[in-house]
């Protein structure tokens, strides 16, 4: 049965519909707004996984070339390659909101995919994708506690916008996408320009009151062809097995709760586990899973009531303390710029390396073609947690991460005018034991420091976590990877002393109340000001110079008409430039020139000779130049290169001249004077240069 429901958000009408495509999925609409359609289909197969703890869920984002009237620039010209790094992001905005949603032990396996098919450059496809999925799932038999709505939020001339255009986005200082149930904010993720606590908090809480109508439309459309949900049974807790590992288990895993190390605390735990497992052996065979889900249960549990009731951190820290820190900078002598950064059992080594125009990455995709001056790579090698594991290709999260790096970091560097390098980052993690992420903001402010990169202000991040039950709530500052687990808030803010530059959060309950996320804010800020004042004392301001191994660049302009004289024909002359001197030159049809070498002494050799190919002859000037032609009335010299000029028989010598051969033949040196310019025409002097010498050029 096909349907379609309607709704107007910042005037834009927003249409949801299903029936019409992909009728075999277990849910499928077609989401459009302006000329932009994203198709999403969910499918669940019937058959459970056994033998996983986890819901077997994944989402694909596809932007197909053809939304937006392209060819795929690759060999193949296909769409369905490696999915681009923007797809990557825009899989995991997807699956954030919606994974907490699905009920426990659903194990089987689950399938999100969600197609760009027309894309009209003005309206974002993101946030359709993640009201896609919902409407999808929530017309299925699929089990779910949605439905999700989602908007992209920004603001422009201090107004807040629903949905803003892609136009609006560079204009604004705030760009967030915000999901939400009914009741409350699921998740966030985007950036600020410097934006305060409170005008962020307002932004949020902004979108989750323009994404109601879209969860009535879901409710509407489920309502009028939503299938019946599938039978599904919870697994039931096994109350003896539980009440059997927490008399075994309780003294023993709070004992590992007491170790502040984290290395130590997962020998404990290990040690735990195996004792646990031992004692229940004969009486639960064949029950090793369950008794470890009871294991992790009473664990969170104890956690959960030793920070709520006990007031008492893992590490024994208070809530709103910093793990100690330290920075160090200039650590390696032939990179750019580098810097370690260690927050308590979290280590990030963070290098920048300093490139020219040419190595500005690429980026086709629907938005158009553009280059990237600007990036940051994340790399999380097994050895940071103690494992032993296969390296591979940088997965979702590693993308996830150097993207929200990269969007911390990019308010407080300089437009390429003024800084004309292109800027790679590599965050390399070395220990993790909580918030690498923002481990790499920190140590890229440092590096990015130390290499000479002038940025406006230092930017450092922190994550935060919430505990909460009932009236009982505890936000803790720089959570561990323990606080994180047990904890229903992940949220990390980066900023600078003046305002927030990103943020992220996922929120694992419901009903998290505003003042309670206006106080993570603030307490984020605190811990924020703590941190740039720890960093200031390794470096608080970028180097004066960049690194004497990164390459100069220097930016010169010519006449546009003298472009071509620069590059020659077939690129001849700009290709003897570069080979000579060792540079990298790249020249605009506007005239600027840039020029980058590792040597200042190769450098200014490419500068003069681009000075002399566009140099023009002044009158009155001295040229020591080269016969080119002879002919009855005078000779042609080359006084420039590309520039050429008469010598008048007259003007050959002070006594009479009867052939220009008794003075000139072609290819000789001699020093003229030009004695006058006339609409690009130059006269030149052979007798008015007698008596001087090269010295006068």
């Amino acid at each position: 049965m096909m349907k379609t429901v309607t709704t107007n958000v910042n005037g834009k009408v927003l249409h949801i519909e299903t029936g019409r495509v992909a009728c075999e999925s277990s849910g499928a609409v077609v989401v459009t707004m302006g000329e932009t359609v994203v198709m999403v289909t969910a499918v669940s197969t019937d058959e459970k996984r056994e033998g996983i703890d986890f819901l077997p869920l994944t989402v694909d984002f596809q932007e197909m070339s053809y939304a937006a009237g392209k060819i795929p620039g690759n060999f193949f010209r296909r769409d369905m390659g490696r999915p681009s790094e923007k797809e990557m992001l825009t899989s995991r905005l997807i699956d954030r909101p919606l994974r907490p949603l699905f009920p426990d032990n659903y194990n089987f396996e689950t399938q999100v995919i969600a197609s760009v098919l027309s894309f009209d450059k003005e309206n974002d496809p993101d946030p359709l994708g993640i009201l896609g999925a919902s409407s999808a799932i929530t017309i299925s038999d699929i089990p779910f506690g949605g439905p999700v709505g989602s908007v992209r939020v920004g603001r422009v001339d201090s107004k807040l916008i629903a949905f803003p255009t892609l136009e609006e986005q560079e204009e604004g200082d705030i760009n967030l996408i915000v999901a939400g149930t009914k009741e409350a904010v699921v998740m966030v993720e985007g950036d600020g320009k410097f934006v305060s606590e409170d005008d962020m908090l307002e932004a949020i809480f902004f979108g989750h009151k323009s994404l109601q109508p879209l969860i009535d439309m879901q409710i509407e459309l489920r309502e009028s062809v939503g299938k019946d949900k599938r039978h599904f049974i919870p697994a039931e807790k096994d109350e003896q097995l539980k009440a059997k590992v927490t008399e075994i288990g309780e003294p023993l895993i709070k004992e590992v709760l007491s170790y502040g190390e984290k290395m130590v605390r997962e020998k404990k735990r290990s040690e735990a586990i195996n004792y646990i497992m031992e004692s229940l052996k004969e009486e639960c065979e064949d029950k090793g899973r369950e008794i470890k889900d009871a294991v992790y249960d009473l664990e969170k549990r104890l956690a959960r009531h030793m920070i709520l009731k006990e007031e008492r951190r893992i590490d024994g820290r208070p809530f709103n303390e910093v793990r100690p820190i330290e920075c160090l900078v200039g650590i390696l002598p032939r990179v750019h710029g580098s810097a370690l950064f260690t927050r308590g059992e979290t280590q990030a080594m963070v290098l920048t390396t300093l490139g020219t125009e040419r190595d500005e990455q690429k980026i086709e995709s629907i938005y158009g073609d553009s280059f990237r001056k600007f990036t940051f790579h994340y790399n999380f090698p097994p050895f940071s947690v103690g494992e032993a594991k296969r390296l591979g290709a940088p997965g979702r999260r590693e993308i996830g991460h150097g993207a929200l790096a990269r969007r911390a970091i990019l308010p407080v560097l300089l437009e390429k005018e003024d800084f004309p390098y292109a800027i790679r980052v590599v965050s390399e993690i070395l220990e993790s034991n909580g918030s690498s992420s923002m481990a790499s903001v920190c140590g890229a402010s440092l590096s990015l420091m130390d290499a000479g990169v002038p940025v406006k202000d230092p930017v450092a991040g922190v994550a935060m976590g919430l505990v909460s039950e009932g009236d009982d709530v505890a936000i803790l500052t720089d959570i561990i990877g323990d606080e994180d687990h047990f904890g229903d808030m992940d949220f990390k803010v980066t900023g600078t002393k003046t305002g927030i530059t990103a943020l992220q959060m996922d929120i694992k309950i419901d009903g998290l109340k505003k003042e309670i996320m206006g106080k993570a804010l603030y307490q984020a800020r605190e811990a924020r000001m703590h941190i740039l004042n720890q960093m200031d004392k390794a470096i608080s301001q970028s180097r004066p110079e960049i690194s004497k191994y990164a390459p100069r660049i220097t930016t010169i302009n010519v006449k546009p008409e003298k472009v071509r004289d620069v590059i020659g024909p077939g690129g001849k002359m700009i290709r003897h430039i570069t080979l000579t001197t060792g540079t990298q030159i790249n020249i605009d049809d506007d005239g600027k020139v840039i020029i980058a070498s590792i040597e200042g002494e190769g450098m200014d050799k490419a500068i003069e000779m681009i000075k002399d190919i566009v140099r023009e002859a002044e009158i009155g000037k001295f040229y020591l130049g080269k016969v080119v032609k002879i002919m009855d009335f005078g000779a042609f010299v080359e006084v420039l290169p590309g520039s050429e000029g008469l010598i008048h028989i007259s003007q050959l010598a002070n006594e009479r001249v009867n052939k220009v051969t008794d003075i000139l033949k072609e290819g000789d040196e001699v020093l003229v004077k030009v004695i006058d310019i006339e609409n690009g025409k130059i006269r030149l002097s052979r007798k008015a240069a007698l008596g001087h010498s090269i010295d006068d050029i």
